[in-house]
Protein backbone atom coordinates (compact mmCIF):
# COMPACT_ATOMS: atom_id res chain seq x y z
CA UNK A 1 0.00 0.00 0.00
CA UNK A 2 1.28 3.86 -0.51
CA UNK A 3 2.72 5.67 2.40
CA UNK A 4 -0.43 7.25 3.07
CA UNK A 5 -3.60 5.66 2.66
CA UNK A 6 -6.40 7.02 0.59
CA UNK A 7 -9.81 8.97 2.24
CA UNK A 8 -11.41 6.06 1.02
CA UNK A 9 -9.14 3.28 2.72
CA UNK A 10 -9.66 4.93 6.15
CA UNK A 11 -13.35 5.37 5.80
CA UNK A 12 -13.43 1.48 4.86
CA UNK A 13 -11.32 0.50 7.24
CA UNK A 14 -13.16 2.45 9.76
CA UNK A 15 -17.01 0.70 8.22
CA UNK A 16 -14.83 -2.69 7.83
CA UNK A 17 -13.88 -2.39 11.87
CA UNK A 18 -17.58 -1.31 12.78
CA UNK A 19 -19.41 -4.20 11.22
CA UNK A 20 -16.98 -7.27 11.52
CA UNK A 21 -14.85 -6.11 14.71
CA UNK A 22 -11.53 -5.38 15.83
CA UNK A 23 -10.86 -8.68 16.32
CA UNK A 24 -11.92 -10.27 13.02
CA UNK A 25 -10.31 -7.04 11.07
CA UNK A 26 -6.78 -7.25 13.15
CA UNK A 27 -6.50 -11.24 12.35
CA UNK A 28 -6.90 -10.50 8.93
CA UNK A 29 -4.45 -7.76 8.85
CA UNK A 30 -1.85 -9.91 10.69
CA UNK A 31 -2.34 -12.71 7.92
CA UNK A 32 -1.94 -10.08 5.08
CA UNK A 33 1.38 -10.91 2.70
CA UNK A 34 2.77 -8.69 -0.24
CA UNK A 35 0.35 -11.21 -2.22
CA UNK A 36 -3.17 -10.39 -0.97
CA UNK A 37 -2.06 -6.67 0.10
CA UNK A 38 -3.07 -5.00 -3.12
CA UNK A 39 -6.65 -7.25 -2.87
CA UNK A 40 -6.80 -5.98 0.65
CA UNK A 41 -6.28 -2.38 0.04
CA UNK A 42 -8.81 -3.02 -2.88
CA UNK A 43 -11.32 -4.55 -0.67
CA UNK A 44 -11.38 -1.72 1.89
CA UNK A 45 -11.22 0.67 -0.36
CA UNK A 46 -14.05 -0.75 -2.80
CA UNK A 47 -16.40 -2.54 -0.37
CA UNK A 48 -16.24 -1.27 3.05
CA UNK A 49 -15.06 2.20 1.66
CA UNK A 50 -17.84 2.85 -0.98
CA UNK A 51 -20.44 0.20 -0.66
CA UNK A 52 -20.72 -0.30 3.23
CA UNK A 53 -20.40 3.35 3.97
CA UNK A 54 -22.50 4.70 1.67
CA UNK A 55 -25.20 7.67 3.48
CA UNK A 56 -28.61 6.01 1.90
CA UNK A 57 -28.69 2.47 3.62
CA UNK A 58 -28.07 1.55 6.94
CA UNK A 59 -25.70 -0.76 8.58
CA UNK A 60 -29.14 -3.04 8.73
CA UNK A 61 -29.80 -3.07 5.66
CA UNK A 62 -26.86 -3.31 3.82
CA UNK A 63 -26.56 -6.38 6.04
CA UNK A 64 -29.37 -8.03 5.27
CA UNK A 65 -28.65 -7.52 1.38
CA UNK A 66 -25.50 -8.65 1.90
CA UNK A 67 -26.41 -11.59 3.70
CA UNK A 68 -29.17 -12.66 0.89
CA UNK A 69 -26.95 -12.29 -2.09
CA UNK A 70 -23.83 -14.26 0.18
CA UNK A 71 -26.47 -17.02 0.80
CA UNK A 72 -27.70 -16.55 -2.95
CA UNK A 73 -24.49 -17.46 -4.46
CA UNK A 74 -23.79 -20.37 -1.80
CA UNK A 75 -20.38 -18.29 -0.27
CA UNK A 76 -20.57 -20.26 3.40
CA UNK A 77 -17.78 -19.14 5.08
CA UNK A 78 -18.37 -15.18 4.04
CA UNK A 79 -22.00 -15.94 4.72
CA UNK A 80 -20.82 -17.04 8.41
CA UNK A 81 -19.09 -13.79 8.66
CA UNK A 82 -21.75 -11.59 7.74
CA UNK A 83 -24.41 -13.48 10.06
CA UNK A 84 -21.73 -12.92 12.98
CA UNK A 85 -21.66 -9.44 12.46
CA UNK A 86 -25.18 -8.39 12.15
CA UNK A 87 -24.28 -8.84 16.43
CA UNK A 88 -22.63 -5.06 15.20
CA UNK A 89 -25.10 -4.40 12.35
CA UNK A 90 -28.30 -4.41 14.14
CA UNK A 91 -30.15 -6.68 12.05
CA UNK A 92 -32.01 -9.67 14.07
CA UNK A 93 -32.38 -13.08 13.91
CA UNK A 94 -36.07 -12.17 12.19
CA UNK A 95 -34.41 -9.84 9.60
CA UNK A 96 -31.85 -12.95 8.69
CA UNK A 97 -34.60 -15.62 8.55
CA UNK A 98 -37.00 -13.02 6.09
CA UNK A 99 -33.88 -12.71 4.44
CA UNK A 100 -33.30 -16.31 3.74
CA UNK A 101 -36.96 -16.99 2.97
CA UNK A 102 -36.15 -14.37 0.16
CA UNK A 103 -33.23 -16.33 -0.74
CA UNK A 104 -35.69 -19.26 -1.22
CA UNK A 105 -37.83 -17.77 -3.61
CA UNK A 106 -35.97 -15.73 -5.53
CA UNK A 107 -32.56 -18.10 -5.58
CA UNK A 108 -33.46 -21.34 -4.57
CA UNK A 109 -35.05 -23.66 -1.98
CA UNK A 110 -31.40 -25.61 -1.62
CA UNK A 111 -29.69 -22.15 -1.49
CA UNK A 112 -32.22 -21.13 0.99
CA UNK A 113 -32.33 -24.27 2.91
CA UNK A 114 -28.41 -24.48 3.36
CA UNK A 115 -28.18 -20.87 4.29
CA UNK A 116 -30.33 -21.92 6.89
CA UNK A 117 -28.29 -24.40 8.45
CA UNK A 118 -25.40 -22.16 8.25
CA UNK A 119 -27.60 -19.55 10.05
CA UNK A 120 -28.98 -21.82 12.80
CA UNK A 121 -24.80 -22.89 13.88
CA UNK A 122 -23.74 -19.40 13.41
CA UNK A 123 -26.23 -17.69 15.51
CA UNK A 124 -26.34 -20.44 18.16
CA UNK A 125 -22.50 -20.15 18.68
CA UNK A 126 -23.24 -16.35 18.95
CA UNK A 127 -25.69 -16.72 21.83
CA UNK A 128 -23.55 -19.65 23.56
CA UNK A 129 -20.27 -16.83 23.85
CA UNK A 130 -22.70 -14.29 24.98
CA UNK A 131 -25.01 -16.38 27.27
Amino acid sequence: MNDQPSKRYVQGMQTRRSVLGDTHVDRAESNKTAFDEPFQEMITESAWGHVWSGDHLTLRERSMITIALLASLGHDEELAMHIRATANTGASAEDIRECLQHVAIYAGVPRANHAIKIAKQTLAAMENNNG
